[in-house]
C-alpha cells in the first residue's frame, strides 16, 4: 500500500515531509492540500515526496493520488513555545593563536541541522552575535569562521519554559466495547494536558463508531475492523510524542500480545523489545580489535568470540562492515556488499553465527544518511546522468563555503565540514526504494541496527522502516544515533536512544565542572525532553566519536562513571578498549598490556547488574549523605528498588578513598567487591560502593 502512514504531529513553523510508502521510481504520485486552518497560507511544495511547513496550528489534510488508489494524510499543527535566544562569542573563545577572523562567522547547530552557510553570526565590537528562535531548553551553537572547523568555539544558551508532556495508552474490552485510556503526564512546570485522539486514515475503522470522552475513547468490538490503529496526543504548552496502540481482531501477535477479549489482541509498536532492559551493548570499532600485528577480519573477530562471552554482554554492535575506502568505514561505497579487507559475505554470516550461538545479538550500522562522494551514484549523479539527477541534496552555490570547486553551479548537501559524505535526497522516490533495498539486504542477517545520523533522515522513512522489520520480528532493535537528544524520534521510529545529557554529565562531573549529582539533572531531562516512560535509553561513557573518558578526565573518575551507566536505569554500553584502558579514541585493542583489573571490574558489573533486578529496574531515589573524608562534590548516592530488593549506590569520583555517612542504613558488605565497606557507620568507597538496604528499615 502506498498510503503514507500515520498522522503526523508538528509545531507551527515545523516542516514534515510526506511521502508514499513502497515507493516504486517509475510510481505517479501526485498530492494536494485539500483542508487547512482557516488562518493559514500554507501550501506543499511539488514532486511525489512534499513538505508542509505549517502557519497557523490546526489540521491539515493532504491527499495523495498514487497509482493504488487516494489516501489521505492528516497533519495536525500545535502552537509553537520560542523565544529568541542570543549566541556570542569572543576571539578569546577560540582558543587558536594563528586564528584569521572575520566580521562574521559561521555558525550551526540543531537550529539549523548543523548546516554550514544557512546561518551567520555578525561582529558586533568584540562579539561575533546570532539571535535566533528556540524552544524551551538548551541549546548549543558553534562558530567558525573558515568552515573547515579546526579552530571553532561555542555557546550555549537555555531558554525557559516547560518540557514536554507525555502520554501512555493502554486499551481493554469492558463488555461488549473496547476502551483505550490515555494517561496524560504533565511536563515538569507545565501545566495539565488536555489528550486528543486520532484515528490512522490506513484503517476502516469509522469515525463514527468511535465516541470519546476526556481521556477515554470507546469502541464496540463488532465495530472493530481487522486492524485498527489508534493514536493519541496530549497537549499543554507544547504537545507530546504521540502514543499508539494496535488492535486486532481474530488474530495474535506474537508473544508480546496482551489478550484483552476473546477476539481482541492489543499491542504497543512503539514499545522496544523486553530483553533491551536486561542487556549490556559491546561496540566493537572492527578495524582496531584484532591487535597491532594482525588485520582485523571478520574471522579474526570470530577468533576472539570467547574473550566478548566473558564479559557476560549480551549485544555486540560493529561499526560498519560495508564497502568503504576509510579506516572507520562511514564513507559507504557499496551498500549491499562487505568491506573486502574485512572479508566475505559468508565470513560475516560466520561471525554473526558465532555471537548468536554464544546467545550475542549482532546490531548492524546502517549508513542510510549520505554516502562516499566515491560511491558509483554520486560520480554518477555529479556527472550529469539523468537517472542520478535527484540522487542526492544539492544547494545554492553562495550557501557553500565548503572551498571544494565542485562541477556545476550548484554544491551536494552535507553537514558540518562532512564534503566527502553528501546527503542523499529522500524527496526522491529512488533513494527511498534504494534505501528501503539496503535495510531488507541486512535486516534478515542481524538482530538490529544502529542508525547512523539518525536525525538527518526524515521521520517518515523512518516510521516506514520501523513497520517494514518489526512486521515479523518484533524483537529487533532500532537504535538512533540522535545527538543531541530529541524524544520526537521515540515516536513509532526507535527503541532505544543515545543519552547524551548523562554522557556529557559524566564528563563534567570527571573533570571537575559539575558536581557527581549532577547526574541526577541529566536523568531528570529524559523527562523534560518528553521521552516515553516506556522508551530505552543507551548509558556510555565512551563511543567511536569522542575522546575516552579516561583521556578527558583520568584514570581515577572512570570507574565511578561507568558504575554510574551500570547502576542507573538504562542499557549500559561498553565501548571495546574503555574495559582495557585503551587512551586513544579508536585505538587498538590493547591485548598484551591491558589492565585486566578495570577488565574484570568491567565483568563485575555486568554480572552483578544481571544477578539484581533492582539495577534494571525503573526509578531512582538520591540518598542524602555527608562526606566525612574525601570531596563532598565527588561523591553521589542513591537507592534502587524493584520492590522485592532494595539496594543503595555510592559513587565516588575523586582520588582515593571517601569516608559517607549515609541517611539510610545499609547492610555492610559491598556485592561488587565483597569486601566490608561499612565501618563505624561510615561507608568506605573507592569509586563504586553497592550495598543491600538494610533488612530492618
Amino acid at each position: 500500500m502506498h498510503h503514507p502512514g500515520p498522522p503526523r504531529f508538528v509545531a507551527v513553523g515545523e516542516s514534515v515531509e510526506l511521502a508514499p510508502r513502497q515507493p516504486d521510481p517509475d510510481m505517479a504520485a501526485e498530492w494536494r492540500l485539500h483542508e487547512r486552518p482557516a488562518a493559514s497560507t500554507a501550501a506543499l511544495s511539488d514532486g511525489p515526496v512534499c513538505h508542509l511547513e505549517p502557519d497557523a496550528p490546526g489540521t491539515y489534510r493532504a491527499e495523495l493520488t498514487a497509482p493504488d488508489g487516494t489516501h489521505e494524510q492528516v497533519v495536525r499543527a500545535f502552537p509553537a513555545v520560542t523565544e529568541t535566544a542570543r549566541f556570542s562569542v569572543t576571539e578569546d573563545d577560540f582558543g587558536h593563536d594563528d586564528l584569521t577572523v572575520a566580521d562574521r562567522a559561521i555558525v550551526i547547530g540543531t537550529f539549523n541541522d548543523f548546516t554550514t552557510g544557512t546561518h551567520w553570526a555578525e561582529r558586533d565590537g568584540d562579539e561575533w552575535v546570532i539571535e535566533t528562535d528556540l524552544p524551551p531548553g538548551t541549546h548549543h551553537a558553534i562558530f567558525s569562521f573558515d568552515g573547515s572547523f579546526e579552530a571553532t568555539a561555542t555557546d550555549a544558551v537555555t531558554v525557559d519554559g516547560p518540557g514536554r508532556p507525555r502520554v501512555e495508552l493502554t486499551g481493554e474490552t469492558v463488555g461488549d466495547d473496547l476502551v483505550v485510556t490515555a494517561d496524560a503526564r504533565a511536563a515538569p512546570s507545565g501545566s495539565e494536558p488536555e489528550v486528543e485522539f486520532h484515528l490512522d486514515g490506513r484503517d476502516a475503522l469509522a469515525a463514527s463508531a468511535v465516541t470519546i470522552d476526556g481521556d477515554e475513547l470507546r469502541v464496540p468490538r463488532d465495530a472493530l475492523p481487522e486492524t485498527a490503529r489508534i493514536h493519541a496526543v496530549t497537549v499543554a504548552e507544547r504537545h507530546s510524542v504521540a502514543d499508539t496502540l494496535v488492535v486486532e481482531r481474530d488474530g495474535g501477535i506474537g508473544d508480546r500480545e496482551t489478550v484483552t477479549g476473546d477476539t481482541v489482541t492489543v499491542s504497543r509498536p512503539a514499545d522496544p523489545p523486553a530483553w533491551t532492559g536486561d542487556a549490556t551493548i559491546y561496540e566493537i570499532f572492527v578495524r582496531s580489535f584484532a591487535g597491532e600485528t594482525v588485520d582485523t577480519t571478520f574471522e579474526a573477530i570470530e577468533r576472539r568470540v570467547p574473550y566478548i562471552e566473558s564479559l557476560g554482554v549480551d549485544v555486540v554492535w560493529l561499526t560498519p562492515v560495508q564497502a568503504s575506502p576509510t579506516r572507520h568505514g562511514y564513507h559507504i561505497t557499496d551498500f549491499f556488499d562487505t568491506a573486502t579487507d574485512l572479508g566475505t559475505r559468508a565470513a560475516f554470516e560466520s561471525l554473526v553465527d558465532r555471537l548468536n550461538d554464544a546467545g550475542i545479538r549482532v546490531v548492524f550500522d546502517l549508513v542510510i544518511n549520505h554516502s562516499s562522494r566515491d560511491h558509483p551514484a554520486f560520480q554518477l549523479h555529479q556527472a550529469g546522468v539523468p537517472e542520478y539527477a535527484d540522487y542526492y541534496e544539492r544547494i545554492p552555490a553562495e550557501q557553500d563555503i565548503s572551498g571544494v570547486d565542485w562541477a556545476g553551479e550548484d554544491a551536494p548537501g552535507h553537514y558540518f565540514n562532512w564534503t566527502r559524505i553528501p546527503n542523499l535526497n529522500y524527496d526522491s522516490l529512488a533513494v527511498r526504494r534504494w534505501m528501503l533495498d539496503v535495510v531488507e539486504e541486512w535486516h534478515d542477517l542481524v538482530d538490529g541496527f544502529r542508525c547512523d545520523v539518525a536525525w538527518g533522515v526524515p521521520h517518515g522513512f523512518w516510521k516506514e522502516v520501523r513497520e517494514r522489520v518489526k512486521a515479523d520480528d518484533s524483537e529487533f532493535l532500532l537504535l538512533d544515533e540522535t545527538v543531541p537528544r530529541n524524544a520526537a524520534f521515540a515516536e513509532n521510529e526507535f527503541d532505544m536512544h543515545y543519552d547524551t545529557d548523562l554522557f556529557d554529565a559524566l564528563r563534567d562531573i570527571g573533570t571537575g565542572e559539575a558536581p557527581a549529582s549532577a547526574l541526577f539533572e541529566a536523568l531528570d531531562a529524559t523527562v523534560e525532553h518528553g521521552y516515553p516512560d516506556r522508551t530505552a535509553h543507551m548509558r556510555y561513557v565512551d563511543n567511536h566519536d569522542e575522546n575516552r573518558y579516561i583521556d578527558h578526565c583520568g584514570a581515577a573518575p572512570l570507574r565511578a562513571a561507568v558504575g554510574a551507566t551500570f547502576t542507573l536505569p538504562g542499557t549500559p554500553m561498553i565501548y571495546a578498549g574503555q574495559e582495557r584502558g585503551v587512551e586513544k579514541q579508536r585505538g587498538t585493542m590493547r591485548w598484551h598490556d591491558g589492565d585486566n583489573a578495570l577488565t574484570d571490574f568491567h565483568r563485575q558489573l555486568v554480572d552483578l547488574r544481571a544477578d539484581h533486578a533492582a539495577l534494571r529496574a525503573h526509578g531512582v531515589r538520591p540518598i542524602p549523605h555527608t562526606t566525612e573524608a574525601g570531596d563532598s562534590e565527588a561523591v553521589v548516592a542513591y537507592e534502587r528498588t524493584d520492590g522485592d530488593e532494595t539496594l543503595v549506590v555510592v559513587l565516588h569520583f575523586g582520588e582515593g578513598t571517601a569516608a559517607v555517612s549515609l541517611d539510610a542504613p545499609v547492610e555492610d558488605t559491598d556485592l561488587l567487591s565483597g569486601d566490608r565497606v561499612e565501618v563505624d557507620g561510615l561507608v568506605e568507597v573507592g569509586d563504586v560502593v553497592v550495598v543491600p538496604a538494610a533488612r530492618n528499615r
